[in-house]
């Protein structure tokens, strides 16, 4: 099963992708990166990312009780240049993990970035 680089080198690999980041967003860390990031630093696209994924995990309007889980799967946030697309990682162990990709917009397919930013989290050996 690939580890964390594997998995971050195949999100590379989506149409499109600029930068991954998988990042700790209790302490919004990013504990790995490929690529590259927002305005040239991965460490304030994963304090931007954490924000966003506090701001859902916090909300009740996005809640879903009966799912006994985070409350999204994944967040969508366009800007004028790129898609910036947050997938929640389920782990066996306590964690606030999230995958952070951003697309270039115009060569983006979105719906396929979904898809594959949810099984290379599904893939993810976390050591």
């Amino acid at each position: 099963m690939p580890g964390i680089d594997d998995c971050l080198a195949e999100a590379m690999g989506v149409p499109g992708a600029l930068g991954v980041s998988l990042v700790d967003w209790t302490s919004g860390l990013a504990l790995g990166t490929a690529g590259e990031g927002p305005g040239g630093d991965h460490e304030a696209g994963a304090a931007d990312a954490t924000e966003l994924a506090r701001a859902v995990t916090q909300s009740a309007s996005f809640a879903d009780p009966a799912a006994g889980t985070a409350p999204a799967e994944d967040l969508i946030l366009s800007s004028a240049a790129a898609y910036h697309l947050v997938r929640f990682l389920e782990t066996d162990f306590d964690s606030s993990l999230i995958l952070y990709l951003r697309l270039d917009r115009d060569r983006a397919n979105l719906a396929l970035a979904r898809l594959r930013l949810a099984a290379i989290a599904e893939q993810l050996v976390l050591d």
